[in-house]
């Protein structure tokens, strides 16, 4: 399954994606430009008629990822998918709470400050 290209006319309207050597081949014949990367969608140079087929966006909420995928049909156009930040949240808690912990239940014992090593002596 690859990713189809975007494709956007003269007037930046939608046309029907086309896939990636199309696209190559508009963009090497000069008849295109890159208009985003990613998603990957290509701009046409010239006016076009034409009209977008209707497409449908299709969502799959996981715990941990979720899925993305226009569809037209049977035929999925393009996907993608989003991963949550949960698990990376808990991660960082648990990290600076195991450092806090580690700071507070250190066995150090007192040191009196320090201010003699602030000043140069004179005549130094």
């Amino acid at each position: 399954m690859c990713n189809y290209v975007f494709v956007l006319d003269a007037s930046h309207k939608p046309l029907n994606p086309c896939r990636p050597v199309t696209a190559r081949k508009l963009l090497t014949a000069g008849k295109a430009a890159v208009y985003r990367r990613y998603p990957f969608t290509i701009i046409l140079k010239k006016q076009v008629d034409g009209v977008a087929k209707p497409m449908s966006l299709k969502i799959d909420p996981g715990s941990k990822i979720t899925g993305l995928a226009i569809v037209y049909g049977n035929q999925v156009v393009w996907s993608a998918e989003i991963e949550h930040r949960g698990s990376k949240i808990k991660s960082a808690l648990d990290s600076r709470r195991a450092v806090r912990r580690s700071r507070r239940n250190r066995k150090c014992r007192y040191r009196k400050p320090r201010f003699n090593n602030r000043k140069r002596p004179e005549g130094w």
